[in-house]
């Protein structure tokens, strides 16, 4: 068991092609009981062999719905978790399971810029519970080498507008810079494929965008001292808004909010009108500062619970299992965001529930 008092947690972060799988690969194959959760967009992208799946998923009763995140028991004790939009509602469920985790891996798509994945981790729940023990980040020696930065500049480019939640004018020197920024290790990655000369022109490349203390190792096909990259105890959350980034309005206000700011209201309802609740989250989020919204929802002529989160103004539904024997069919709605007024959302929220004359 992890003498942690919070879960540590990594964050992978690098371009298309960088390496970063191979190395999430690497560390599990010598977890050495380590009990690591690793959270990828994809399974299949973690390239593990599905005969060392176990049977078990979170949240599986035995009904046929999926919901968007899946976490699934590997064999050597390390959990595998699927995220298809965000990594918040899996962190809810391996936050629930933190007696059984020493170690979180988190792998950024490979234009995600870590900076805002770190702040998030000032969200209460998350806050309690882990903490960033290392953002580190993977630099593609030859493809930087050759002025690159990514081994296929065209595809990153292609991924990158293929995203709307993602900037396409900043150059890609930009995107390299900002993901280096947020470094509390960085790993130079297929050397193997390079001469010393062009290693060294890429280790004095990074170190000049990198404070003294940060530290640069050398990997070939994802091989690294599992003790060197675990456990380095940065707590990066606490000093990432010292962090420069060109991904700033100005004075270092951030594009995303202050997580040290968000509240929290919990509202609790009996059955509900789904079409109706919906409408009104909707409303809440244009004329509140609402930026997410959770629950589950009781449904008069449904015997499962339904699972119903929104980003801004997205919102998604899904089964997630039969109610309980015994368990009160009961709503409960958690708003985060600033300057919360309970009384009136509260009441908002109390149009949604359904009458006997419904």
């Amino acid at each position: 068991m992890s003498t942690y008092t919070k879960i540590p947690s990594t964050i992978v972060t690098g371009f298309l092609g960088s390496g970063k799988t191979t190395l999430l690969r690497h560390i599990l194959a010598h977890a050495e009981g380590r009990r690591i959760a690793v959270i990828v967009n994809e399974f299949g992208e973690l390239g593990i062999d599905g005969e060392i799946l176990r049977t078990c998923r979170i949240g599986c009763d035995g009904d046929d719905t999926e919901p968007e995140g899946q976490i699934y028991e590997l064999a050597n004790g390390c959990l595998c978790c699927t995220v298809q939009e965000e990594f918040y509602p899996v962190m809810q469920q391996l936050i629930a399971r933190r007696q059984e985790i020493d170690h979180i891996l988190i792998e950024t798509s490979g234009l995600a810029l870590p900076k805002p994945l770190v702040q998030a981790f000032h969200w209460p729940e998350i806050k309690n519970a882990c903490t960033v023990d290392a953002v580190i980040t993977l630099v593609d020696v030859p493809a930087t080498a050759a002025g690159q930065f990514a081994a296929n500049p065209q595809a990153v480019d292609a991924q990158r507008r293929a995203d709307p939640n993602l900037d396409h004018e900043s150059p890609l020197h930009e995107l390299f810079e900002d993901q280096l920024s947020a470094a509390d290790l960085v790993i130079l990655s297929k050397t193997d494929l390079v001469d010393t000369q062009a290693r060294i022109l890429v280790e004095n490349l990074v170190r000049k965008e990198l404070p003294a203390e940060v530290k640069i190792i050398a990997s070939d096909q994802g091989r690294v001292d599992l003790d060197v990259i675990l456990g380095v105890g940065a707590a990066s959350e606490d000093s990432i808004h010292q962090r420069h980034s060109h991904h700033e309005h100005g004075e270092g206000e951030e594009h995303d909010h202050d997580h040290e700011a968000f509240q929290s209201l919990s509202v609790a309802l009996p059955w509900v009108d789904l079409e109706r609740l919906l409408a009104i989250l909707n409303d809440l989020v244009q004329t509140h500062k609402l930026y997410r919204v959770k629950g589950f929802v009781a449904l008069k002529d449904k015997p499962m619970r339904l699972v119903v989160q929104g980003v801004g103004r997205r919102f998604e539904q899904y089964f997630d299992r039969h109610w309980h024997l015994g368990e009160p069919r009961q709503t409960r709605i958690v708003l985060i965001g600033e300057d919360l007024d309970s009384k009136l959302l509260t009441q908002a929220l109390s149009a949604a529930v359904l009458t006997e004359a419904a």
